[in-house]
Formats: C-alpha cells, structure tokens, sequence
C-alpha cells in the first residue's frame, strides 16, 4: 500500500499509526508537513516552507481561511512533484484543520481521502465564553462563526471524514456527522503503565527531590494557559501547599500559547506566579516546561494526583496516557472529559473552575488511600478495556481497508 499523510506538525495524531503502517516493508509511507526535527523509521518525509503570519490589513474574519488557501497551494505544489516520480498514493490521510489538503482532490481525483475533524466552533455551549474570567469581545459571534470555514471547505470535498472522541464528533451539525466516523485514540498501555517500584527511589525533577514519603500531585498541558486550566490549578497551589507540609507539585508545559489569547509581553506562567500570595512554598513547586517522554511517564507512574482541567475542548491525549499509567485522576467536570472519567470509578471530577473544590478533592484523596487505591487500579482497568492502542489501529487499518477497496 502507499500512504500520504499529511500534517503541518509532523507527526501529529498520527504517531502510532504512522509506525505501526512503516514497520511493514510492504508498505510505501509518505508524510507531507513543515520542516521540522524528526523521523520515523520507513517514513519518507516532504517538506514545505510556510511560517507566515495571515495579513494584518484583512479583516479578522478571514485571516484563517487566507492562511488556509495559502498553505493549501504549498501542499499541492510540493505533492505534484511527485507525479512525475511515478508515486500515487492509494490513500490520503490528513489533518483538516490549517487547509493542507482542500486541493489535493485536483490531483487525484480517484483517491480516497480520510481526513482528522477536530472540532467545530460554537458561539455558545462549548468553550467559547465557558470561562467568565476570559469573555470574548464585543460581536464575537461572526469570528466564531468564521472559523468553521475551513470545516465547511473540507466536508464540501465530499471524501471521508474521523474524530477520535464522541465529545468531538457531536459538536459537528448532523448534517455534516454523516460524512465523519468516530475512530478513536488510545494509548500505549505497554509503555503507559502503573509501576509501583518507582515509589521505593528518590525522583528528581528540575532540581527538586521526590522523597518516597512525599507526595505528589502532578498537571500536565502543552501549555500552561488558561484554556487547560493552569489558572484553576496556580489558585489552588497555596492551600494544598499548605495543607500537606510533604506535598511537591510538578506542572509540565510550555510558556506558549496553544488555545485561546496570548499576553503581551509576559506568559500566563509569570503572570498568575505573580498573583501567587507572598508565602507561598514555590520550593516545592516545579514548572519544568516541557520534558522528555520518559520523564513525563515517571511522573504519571509516581504521582498521588493527576489534576487535569480543561474547558469544554478536545481531549489532551495525556488524559488518556494518565489513565492507562494508573493516576488517580482529578478531572475537569466537563463532556469533553466525562467520556473518558467517571466519578468514582476511575478518576474524580471537579467544577473545572473552581480552585476550591479542586483544592478539597485532592487534599481527600492524599488522605484516603483505600479510595485513591480504588481509582487507580479502576484507571488502569478502564484503560485495558477502551484504550488499548492496538486495538484502535487495528479499527483504523479496517477504516483504510474499507475506503481503499
């Protein structure tokens, strides 16, 4: 088979795949996306050049679909170079989200295309105005509205569409849900796994020292930035510190800004450290940015509490590598993550923008050992039987068989 994916962030969702699909040498894999570092082994990488900023003289409303329509023209003038190569593909798969592939169907017509729906905007009953902290601006709503334009665009293609979560599939119209099936992500339950022995040894992180009779609550985002609740989590920092003199916390994540507004001149990290309350016990506090993987799985293996808050938004994929690692997982009370954690069973849910509630619920399960013992082994149960990555990429080749015929 030959595959072309295709995803401005190489690799993107499509990590296990895409090494699952180039380990077989009957398989011809190439990945279209923007410079940047890494490899797979089997995989044949293209890349095109973009890193331009929309015209600020267009109207805000269509500065995306301007962005789109240009990345759209690299991506087909680097895929026509390989026509003459003698390479066609027997399946593109690709993200729709930045317009990579809207004219790749001018290429070749007869090739079926699977695209990623991640998520369709609302004005309302999503994230949008979720936070009364953050409201957007005045006459939002056709901004809102815009950024669907690049949904619409792709599902006017008429190929074929996926989402990986249910939360994210209903947000589509109905009208457009017939042309997208839910194929969902899971984890790698070999590499994520609980590992008790990590608790008998002392763990460093940035210069902090995890002693095996400390506890530890762990937050984990691309970015720390209020649309994961960084906020929530920073607020609730003094009485937990406070609380439990043998508490340390590590909150991983970047100082950039991947959801909702950026600040002028300072991160959302320096900002709400700022707002911290003199005497707050910041030694025992770790923002590291963002780590090496095997670092991020020791501390979901060694953390007491796993703090995952979240807007009504797409999953992170850490939710489920939390899950299936056996954390005792404090969740945002929210669709996006109600799909994955139930209260009680496998995780806790919290009013995802409340720093007290977050507060308590953690403090009751630092002290209830027989119940975090419960949600863990419930985590770890849940993930071997809904998160099974082999299981998902085996659904996704049965997807690629059916559209390939």
């Amino acid at each position: 088979m030959r595959y072309l994916f295709i995803h401005q962030n190489f690799p993107g969702q499509y990590l296990h795949i895409v090494r699952h699909l180039a380990a077989d040498p009957r398989n011809d894999v190439v990945f279209a996306s923007e410079m940047s570092d890494g490899n797979i082994p089997g995989v044949r990488r293209i890349n095109y050049s973009f890193g331009r900023k929309p015209r600020q003289d267009l109207h805000a409303c269509v500065r995306d679909w301007e962005a789109a329509v240009k990345r759209a023209e690299r991506v087909e003038a680097l895929v026509r170079k390989l026509v003459p190569l003698g390479f066609k593909p027997d399946i593109i798969i690709g993200h729709h989200g930045w317009g990579e592939l809207l004219n790749l169907p001018d290429i070749w017509p007869d090739v079926p295309i699977l695209g990623y729906f991640e998520f369709y905007y609302h004005t309302a009953g999503y994230d949008v105005n979720f936070d009364p902290e953050y409201p957007m601006g005045p006459n939002f709503e056709p901004a809102v509205r815009a950024m669907n334009t690049i949904n619409h665009a792709a599902i006017a293609l008429g190929q074929h569409g996926q989402s990986p979560t249910r939360f994210q599939l209903g947000a589509y119209p109905e009208w457009a849900r017939t042309r997208i099936e839910l194929l969902p992500e899971g984890a790698r339950l070999d590499q994520c796994k609980p590992d008790p022995t990590i608790r008998r040894d002392m763990l460093e992180i940035d210069g902090m020292q995890i002693a095996p009779s400390d506890k530890l609550i762990t937050y984990v985002a691309r970015n720390l930035e209020p649309y994961r609740g960084f906020h929530v989590m920073m607020r609730a920092l003094p009485r937990l510190l406070a609380a439990r003199p043998d508490l340390k916390v590590v909150m991983v994540g970047g100082n950039d800004v991947s959801y909702g507004a950026k600040l002028d001149g300072t991160t959302w990290k320096d900002y709400f450290t700022r707002q911290l309350p003199t005497g707050t016990d910041l030694e025992r506090v770790r923002m590291p940015g963002q780590v090496p993987y095997d670092t991020y799985l020791k501390l979901l293996q060694r953390s007491d509490a796993h703090v995952y808050l979240t807007y009504p938004f797409v999953a992170s994929w850490s939710l489920r590598e939390a899950l299936a690692s056996g954390c005792v997982v404090v969740g945002a009370d929210v669709a996006a993550v109600q799909e994955f954690v139930t209260d009680g069973r496998n995780g806790r849910l919290v009013r995802p923008l409340d720093p007290v509630h977050v507060t308590e619920t953690v403090l009751e399960l630092l002290e209830d050992e027989p119940q975090a013992k419960r949600l863990r082994h419930g985590a770890r149960r849940y993930a071997e039987q809904n998160l099974d990555m082999r299981i998902h990429i085996a659904a996704f080749e049965a997807r690629i068989a059916e559209l390939v015929g």
